[in-house]
Order: C-alpha cells, then structure tokens, then sequence
C-alpha cells in the first residue's frame, strides 16, 4: 500500500469497526503526513484501569511488512471479535494502539531514514552518552512517539522491523561500545517476552544464527539513541524489536504468508499482559482513595508506576517465581508481600497508612492539607474538645510539684545569695 492506500485502509477500518476502535494521529512525519493510530478496544477512548500495549510498524522506510502485518491484525481482531477467545480476550480487557508506520516520508522514498537522513532508531535520549538531548532538535516522528508516552501509561510495546528474524530485547547498547550481552535489571523478564514472540512463530525459534530465536541488542551489535530502551528507562515500557522478515521488501504476494507466520506471536505477545504477571491497585486507607505509588520487586531495580486515576499497576514477571512485592507512597508506610507467581495472572492489592495518624481522630497527611485557617482550628478543636478535663488535671499536679520544689529549695538556700535571672 501507498502512504494514501494505508490512510485510506485505516479510515476504512475505523468506519467498519467503529464500535471496538477510534483513529486518532500522533503528529505529522516531516513532510506533513498524518502518523495515525488505531486503538482497538471496547471501550476505545476511554480510560480504564486495564494495561495499554502498543504495535509500532514501518520505524525504518525500507521495512515495510511491519506496516502491512498491523493492517492484518487489526482486521483480524474486528473480524473475530465475540467469535474467537483470543480476540475477545484482548479487546475487552487490553487497549491495543497500533501506529502502522511511524516513518511514512522514509517509505515513500524506499529508504531507511526519514526525509532528513535521520535514523529515527537513533533520535532517542540514550542512558549511556550525552546525545539527542534537546528535544527541540529531535525529529517531529520523534518527538511524536515521546509525548504520545507522556499521554498514555503503556504497559509494553513492540516495533517491527525487517531484514532479520529475531526478538531483540535490552540492552542495546553498552558502556563501552563493545559487542557483548549487557542485561537490563529485567533481563529474565525480557527474556520471557522475547521467547513469546519467537516459539509462537512459524519458525522464529528454529533459527541458527540466534539461539531460542531471541538476541540481547548489546551482543547483537550495539546501537545508541534507541526508542526500545527509552521506553524502558523513561516511559516504564516493556519494549521489544521484533525483526519479522528475512527480506525487507519481499513480494505483495508473501505478505499473507508472513502474516500466517507471525499471527500467533502478535497475538499471544498482547494477550500475555492479561495472562501472566502481578496485577493490582494502591489505596489510602484513610478515605479510600487511588494512589499513584510505586512498585518494585525484591532483588529488581526497577520501579512501575501506578496510575494516577485508578492506583492500578501491571508488572510482567516470569512465572513459577517467588516474588516478594513492595508498594510505596510518599506520605505513607510502605507494605511488602511474599508471592508465588505461577502461569497464569496474580491480582494483589495493597492498602496504605498514612505516616502520620492519631487514634481518635484523623490527621490530614502531608498530600491532604494545605495547612490553612481551617486546618489549624480543626487541629485546635481536637486538643480543647474531648480532652479539657485531662489537661485540667495535669496542670493542677505540674502546679503542685512546683509548689512543693519551690518549699524544699528554699529550706536549702539560706543565707546563700542568688542572683535573679
């Protein structure tokens, strides 16, 4: 499909599919071409405390089956929605967003990089070396992909790419620039998503040249500026490179093949947020309230946030682990639990205290009061209501004592001179 083709094909789907997907854009690619979504969901639009995933196609102009095997899964879920389990299973409890190409100038040129000679794969901020630092400076398709992260709270994502066939996860790069495996905190994890994608596949995990059909960037070949460890490191998205075909630019005729190849793995890569890993949502136990705390894992440094309107969280772990998990909140105790995560999905809650409460009445916690007028009288009525008569009693003893201390040094002091101070 030409970039009007695939426009064309995406307003097509959100007409024929209207009631499980919205099309909204992103931004424009250099050349002012409309970089479009799809979400798909029964409840598209709306926010809701399911996990988000999203599909990326078309990263680099002369890749383009990623573009085509979207459009596949996209009419796909329609197609089958309410007939096929797994179909059901996902848009009723995921929001699915596929951006078919995010380098649509690049496409029609036939080349890697976008209309500017840069390689969007490369336009990213990197943890290792000072580059792509002002934002100003990033391409629009760049800059894009970032504030769509800073908008939606993803939960994990994939891109698709072409000229190998493999699952690549983080690190992509090193410290040093030399080729060599360097793991990320979640690396077992990462490892678990890549082997999804690859046994689900025709023949991914058969490969030779990488064993289990799954590849560490970093021993790969090292690149820097990528998007999949950015969105790791600073959008707390589980990413993923897939590399979906051998040819870059096979035949039209090969893409329904390609798409029977990689069905199973675009599908079960998704639906693996809803069947595995430690779900939940965090609240205040002093109203009830959602918090938007954190997670982490014993032994993992890494941190998932929750979300800000539900508490909710989604952490993807490799089953048939014991985990020991920790919710925190500024403001309140933190709590930690002991889990055994088998193969399926683990709801587990947590309510906070606050650091700060007295038992007969509630202090607003340092997230609550704004240390008004209002505040201080109601902080005022607590110690003079209830408690009157006690503070009566202890004023008359502490005025006894000194009664009594006042008779006993002055039997000890005369004819002693003091001075008055």
């Amino acid at each position: 499909m030409t970039n009007s083709d695939l426009e064309m094909a995406i307003k097509d789907f959100g007409r024929r599919c209207s009631n499980i997907s919205r099309i909204y854009s992103i931004g424009k690619s250099v050349n002012g071409v409309p970089l479009w979504v799809i979400e798909i969901s029964d409840k598209p639009g709306e926010e809701e405390a399911e996990p988000a995933f999203k599909y990326i196609g078309n990263v680099h102009g002369d890749e383009p089956v990623g573009r085509e095997l979207l459009m596949f899964l996209a009419n796909w879920l329609c197609d089958n929605y309410l007939k096929d389990p797994l179909a059901t299973l996902i848009v009723e409890n995921i929001h699915l967003h596929v951006l078919p190409s995010l380098n649509p100038d690049g496409f029609s040129l036939r080349k890697r990089n976008n209309v500017n000679d840069i390689d969007l794969n490369r336009d990213f901020p990197d943890q290792f070396f000072p580059i792509n630092e002002n934002e100003d400076a990033r391409q629009p398709e760049t800059r894009a992909v970032m504030n769509w992260m800073r908008e939606i709270k993803f939960t994990a994502s994939a891109t698709l790419h072409g000229g190998a066939l493999v699952a690549n996860y983080p690190w992509d790069g090193t410290q040093d620039k030399r080729t060599n495996y360097y793991g990320c905190p979640d690396d077992d994890t990462y490892r678990f998503m890549a082997s999804i994608y690859s046994q689900s596949h025709h023949n991914m995990s058969t490969s030779t040249e990488f064993p289990g059909g799954i590849t560490n960037g970093a021993a790969w070949y090292p690149i820097y500026g990528g998007m999949q460890d950015w969105n790791y490191i600073y959008a707390g998205c589980f990413e993923l490179t897939l590399e979906v075909s051998d040819d870059k630019w096979p035949k039209a005729a090969e893409l329904p093949v390609l798409w029977k190849y990689n069905k199973m793995s675009m599908l079960n890569l998704v639906a693996s947020l809803v069947k595995r890993g430690v779900h939940g949502r965090i609240f205040s136990s002093v109203d009830g309230r959602p918090l938007p705390g954190y997670i982490t894992i014993k032994g993992i440094n890494y941190t998932v946030t929750a979300g800000k309107r539900f508490g909710n969280y989604h952490r993807i772990l490799v089953p048939r682990k014991r985990y020991e998990v920790i919710a925190s909140m500024p403001g309140y105790k933190s709590k930690n639990t002991s889990i055994w995560l088998d193969e399926g999905l683990m709801t587990v809650d947590f309510i906070l205290d606050p650091e700060v409460a007295v038992k007969g009445a509630v202090l607003l916690n340092m997230y609550d009061c704004n240390c008004s007028k209002k505040c201080r009288l109601d902080f005022v009525e607590f110690l003079w209501g209830a408690h009157l008569e006690v503070y009566l009693v202890l004023i008359l003893i502490l005025g006894f004592l000194c009664f009594v201390r006042r008779r006993i040094r002055g039997n000890h002091s005369v004819g002693i001179k003091r001075t008055a101070v």
